[in-house]
């Protein structure tokens, strides 16, 4: 019903809003932003959403604080990306895969679309999304999501859990999934883009696991594609996440030298920002193009730079630079749409492991909380670096440390 062309944002440039620091965002001049949207935070009463004969109940509340971030998001002229989660629901067993039990080492579960009560609930989930958030709804404030991605980082099962299971079962059941998240999508918004995520372990399973809960990028791509081409291709696209590999050191620009796992041919066992052109180029290929024979849209919606390493301490220079170098490398490369930061604000969580993504530092002294409490180099760079007049200025600094 809605046939509005697709938005493309003026820059590619992304970040992962911390929403008690709207304004700061905004000063950025962030143009694209991920919001993770969990099943069981949606599920619960207020809002009866009638689909195919039967009622379903929506968390009135909740919904409503959605409409209201993703509608201040599209005021301000960003781009929102839906991440569509399945996490344990007690109350809803029937959302998980068939089979499937709890599992201590699972953050998420595979979508069920197996079990006809399964499929049914999924889909109207999808359906209710899909038409609250198609930009024409006038209950949520005319708010829009443009990309939706099912699930996260689904080469490992941590994230996307439905057991052990070989490549080709677990592609097939996670295709099932998809095709009925892509068909609510679509059917609403015609030009929305619908994605799956990969993690950047490409040609090899994560930290070479090869069993049957982590895959290889590359596997899921093909086997995904191998499907599709059989039971009906879609037009599909790839959330990348190319973090440095490891992450805990900010320079991408070594990797090569120091890990011993990437070359420039499709089968590098990691991909990410120092050979980012093996990603396009494999997607280049006749083989893997959208049915209308356009290169399949590729988003990068996950990755960061740490400003800390375990041997030199805090290093919010080479952060910056680091963000700078790869941000050039996806402005030019035609076939990436966006390239989105993962931390506003450096996460208690995740620094105490000396992971310091944020483009602020964090108040170390109240751990569960997200407090700023001061800007690092990367705040300006970022800010900065896809302002024509200001950019080569601000990146200047960037070309002794890289190199």
């Amino acid at each position: 019903s809605n046939q509005d062309a697709f938005k493309t944002p003026l820059t590619k440039k992304g970040l992962n809003i911390q929403l008690n620091m709207l304004n700061d965002a905004f000063t950025l001049g962030v143009k694209h932003v991920a919001v993770n949207i969990a099943f069981s935070q949606f599920l619960g009463s207020g809002i009866d959403y009638e689909y195919d004969g039967k009622t379903y109940h929506f968390n009135k509340s909740v919904v409503e604080n959605y409409d209201k971030v993703i509608s201040t998001y599209i005021g301000k002229d960003i781009s929102v990306t839906a991440i569509v989660l399945n996490d344990w629901n007690d109350a809803h067993p029937e959302l998980v895969h068939e089979g499937t039990a709890k599992s201590s080492s699972a953050n998420y579960y595979m979508f069920n679309t197996k079990t006809q009560e399964g499929f049914e609930t999924t889909r109207a989930i999808f359906a209710f999304l899909a038409d609250r958030y198609s930009g024409k709804n006038h209950n949520s404030n005319y708010a829009k999501i443009s990309n939706w991605i099912l699930g996260n980082e689904i080469n490992n099962q941590i994230w996307n859990y439905m057991g052990p299971a070989d490549l080709n079962a677990y592609v097939s059941t996670y295709q099932q999934a998809f095709r009925t998240f892509y068909t609510a999508i679509k059917s609403t918004s015609a030009n929305d883009r619908v994605y799956f995520s990969l993690d950047f372990w490409w040609g090899a399973p994560y930290e070479n696991l090869n069993d049957q809960v982590h895959y290889t990028g590359k596997g899921i791509v093909d086997t995904f594609n191998a499907l599709a081409v059989t039971e009906g291709q879609m037009d599909w696209g790839i959330a990348y996440h190319p973090y440095p590999y490891p992450m805990t050191e900010p320079e991408f620009w070594d990797d090569p030298q120091s890990t011993g796992l990437f070359t420039n041919d499709f089968n590098s066992p990691v991909i990410n920002f120092a050979n980012l052109n093996v990603l396009t180029d494999y997607f280049v290929q006749d083989t893997l193009r959208a049915p209308a024979g356009n290169v399949r849209h590729i988003i990068l919606t996950e990755q960061g730079f740490t400003s800390y390493s375990p041997t030199r301490g805090n290093i919010p220079e080479i952060q910056a630079a680091a963000y700078a170098y790869s941000y050039y490398l996806v402005d030019s490369n035609p076939y990436i749409d966006a390239y989105t930061v993962s931390r506003q604000v450096d996460a208690p969580s995740e620094a105490k492991d000396g992971l310091k993504f944020g483009l602020w530092e964090c108040d170390m002294n109240q751990p569960n909380l997200i407090v700023a409490t001061k800007r690092k180099k990367i705040w300006q760079v970022f800010r900065d670096i896809d302002k024509k007049n200001a950019t080569l200025e601000a990146t200047e600094f960037a070309k002794p440390i890289i190199g």
